[in-house]
């Protein structure tokens, strides 16, 4: 009998222990996060590998306690990362190569890419089946911000299909990226160039009609892609690779799971989209092979990337891809 309460005692003293051990590991983990703070360029369902690896805690096993805030501009997000109010930045790595242009001593550099196509559509005011591009001749067109990926990215194509982008077509381009679909909608321009998920609102909504993907049309082009401080990556190299790695499992996820997963994982993310639309424009951009399926960056993309910025006027001198990509940590994928 003493053997059999001595026995019940010692198991009790050893659950109670093992179950503050079990509560006290979890708030330990939590300390040794380390917070970074990521400023987008938008938020956009374009990004999904990204939302994927903060909802599914692929940050957190990577050791990072991840702030993301937004822009609404390149230019605002890489002023984030230069001023230090962000640890990396994530836009369109043209916004890399103004900055070194700009002689900045401690510049941005990227080391991991997300998408692969521009995400954005050429949405038209009536249906058009069979569209070329030439049938944008004499009308008006709802563009970008000069200087920024979505207008060259469109004025490259043009170009492809031997227009003046000065000339055949008038383009508006002092409208907010905010607002273009709602000038749109009001009555501006026969066409405009809408990223998602306001193109689909458009055809729901009656307004407008996708004729053309700017993504397909333009080819495989490095559209957006993650930097930070030459200092910041060289003081925290493994906050970076922790980082590149939780992207890259965002991708994975992406590539291996059905749209309606993606979309039930980002869900919240996007309160102000339906289910169905989310399914949609997921499948929409993975079907036109949007989203990488790994963060590498390549040379062969990002001298093409420079060529469009030559194209468009806005490089006078080319950049060296050794200067301004960091291949070490997409190389060191767990």
């Amino acid at each position: 009998m003493h053997f059999k309460k001595f026995h019940a005692v010692l198991l009790s003293f050893l659950f109670v222990i093992s179950a503050f051990t079990g509560c006290s590991h979890p708030v330990k983990k939590e300390k040794e996060l380390k917070k970074v703070t990521l400023n987008e360029v938008t938020h956009s369902i374009f990004y999904a590998p990204q939302y994927v690896a903060l909802e599914k805690g692929y940050f957190k096993e990577e050791g990072i306690d991840l702030t993301i805030e937004t822009g609404f501009g390149a230019d605002k997000s890489m002023t984030a990362v230069l001023s230090g109010d962000a640890d990396i930045g994530f836009m369109g790595p043209e916004a890399s190569i103004y900055q070194y242009n700009q002689g900045n001593k401690d510049y941005a550099v990227n080391f991991a890419q997300l998408t692969q196509r521009a995400g954005n559509f050429l949405v038209s005011r009536k249906p058009i089946k069979n569209f070329n591009w030439n049938q944008l001749k004499g009308k008006t067109l709802i563009g970008g911000r000069k200087g920024g990926m979505p207008q060259m990215i469109l004025e490259f194509i043009l170009k492809k299909e031997n227009m003046n982008p000065k000339k055949d077509v008038k383009i508006i381009q002092n409208i907010d990226f905010a607002n273009t679909a709602g000038a749109f909608t009001g009555g501006t321009g026969n066409f405009t160039v809408e990223f998602e998920p306001n193109a689909t609102l458009l055809e729901k909504q009656g307004k407008g009609h996708v004729v053309a993907s700017l993504g397909v049309d333009s080819g495989y082009i490095p559209y957006t892609a993650y930097c930070a401080k030459k200092s910041y990556i060289k003081a925290h190299p493994s906050i970076i690779q922790g980082f590149t790695n939780a992207i890259a499992k965002g991708q994975k996820y992406v590539a291996n799971h059905s749209p309606k997963e993606t979309a039930d994982i980002i869900a919240d993310q996007f309160p102000d989209i339906t289910k169905n639309d989310l399914i949609k424009i997921i499948k929409r951009y993975k079907d036109q092979d949007t989203y990488k399926e790994n963060p590498s960056f390549s040379k062969d993309g990002f001298m093409l990337l420079q060529d469009i910025l030559e194209g468009s006027g806005e490089l006078n001198e080319t950049v060296p891809f050794s200067k301004l990509v960091d291949t070490t940590f997409t190389k060191n994928l767990k």
